[in-house]
């Protein structure tokens, strides 16, 4: 079964997966951000929580709410007043920004979140060979900075992914004899809680929340532009790597907001000592269980998806030995390692490691 918000004839079916909420409910809502309805799941024997909804399709906007103990200590956070990101989600309808009442238990947090959006997927791409050859010059490329006083570049495009098919951009690409670029992360991401009170911002997106959902501020045109961008690179013989952040996210420490995995089910998501308190091997307050099947299924998943979709080149793992981590420490035969290089569409492309643990 596909997780996420699936379109259907008729209607859509939200699935989530959570092993340990005792319920799951879909919140909807209109276009001024009013909640409308909220709609319980029904639990299959698998932990996926699902419900068809009749009579909405694509551009229905939503969030989920979890209810079940409430009990840091031991890894447990539900609490249903916290509208939750789909972690599935392919668009939002705005950028995350950091307020710090995502963390205060009990206060009802939609006006605060941005809502995923019900989006249907581009059809799949052929599966061709990366055109990025070994050897050749990587460009590590931070997509809003790389073209913000770029003075060819149209104003309005400036700062996003569709300015790195913008001719002028291309043409001196070439000229430096591009391989391939490295984007730096262009999923949604949030900024640290330290940041705002002292008037800055996260520049470079590595905080990220959800692992599909492109950050608004960089694709306004979400898949579709990513995909176009892609291809007008290529048509040049020059590949696209994205650099994946799947070691954290923004939900941090003990101190951090609720907006997705902690809220659905952070024993399952995040790795815990056996007291319960959150492992931090990221240096960034939790650190993603990679050796959970739910979250090898969502890292998995989120891979396909930009490989599928927008037909990129590779990846670049942030922090990649998180990927192979387990309570027993690092392997390289782990089951997420293994069956990314034993896939058909990711063991074809390129694989890059940051070893840093």
């Amino acid at each position: 079964m596909s997780l996420g918000a699936v379109v259907e004839d008729g209607g859509v079916r939200f699935s989530v997966w959570s092993g340990a909420a005792e319920r799951v409910r879909v919140s909807l809502f209109d276009d001024e951000d009013r909640e409308t309805d909220r709609l319980e799941l029904s639990r299959g024997e698998d932990g996926v929580h699902g419900l068809f909804v009749p009579g909405i399709g694509a551009g229905a906007r939503y969030g989920f709410r979890a209810e079940g103990p409430y009990h840091p200590e031991s890894g447990l956070w539900f609490d249903p007043q916290k509208l939750l990101v789909d972690p599935h989600a392919l668009h939002l309808d705005r950028a995350y920004v950091h307020d710090p009442r995502l963390a205060e238990r009990g206060v009802d947090t939609a006006p605060m979140m941005p809502k995923a959006v019900v989006t249907a997927p581009l059809p799949a791409l052929p599966l061709r060979k990366p055109v990025f050859e070994p050897g050749g010059l990587v460009y590590e490329i931070n997509v809003r900075g790389f073209t913000m006083r770029h003075p060819d570049v149209p104003e309005e495009m400036r700062g996003t992914i569709a300015a790195l098919a913008h001719p002028a951009i291309v043409e001196h690409l070439k000229r430096l004899r591009v391989g391939a670029v490295e984007l730096m992360p262009i999923t949604a991401w949030m900024d640290e809680r330290h940041l705002p009170p002292l008037g800055l911002r996260n520049a470079w997106g590595y905080n990220p929340v959800t692992f599909m959902a492109l950050d608004p501020r960089l694709a306004p045109g979400g898949w579709k532009e990513l995909r176009e961008t892609v291809a007008a690179l290529h048509a040049a013989g020059i590949g696209v790597v994205l650099d994946m952040v799947f070691n954290h996210t923004a939900e941090s420490d003990a101190l951090g907001p609720t907006l997705s995995l902690r809220g659905l089910d952070a024993r399952a998501y995040y790795r815990h000592d056996a007291d319960g308190r959150l492992v931090n091997d990221t240096g960034t307050g939790n650190t993603l269980a990679c050796d959970h099947p739910a979250a090898r299924r969502l890292v998995l998943d989120s891979l396909r998806a930009f490989v599928r979709h927008a037909g990129v080149d590779g990846f670049r793992f942030d922090l990649a030995p998180v990927l192979g981590r387990s309570a027993e420490g690092f392997s390289p035969e782990a089951p997420t390692l293994r069956t990314m290089v034993e896939d058909e569409e990711l063991g074809s492309r390129v694989l890059i490691a940051e070893p840093w643990d």
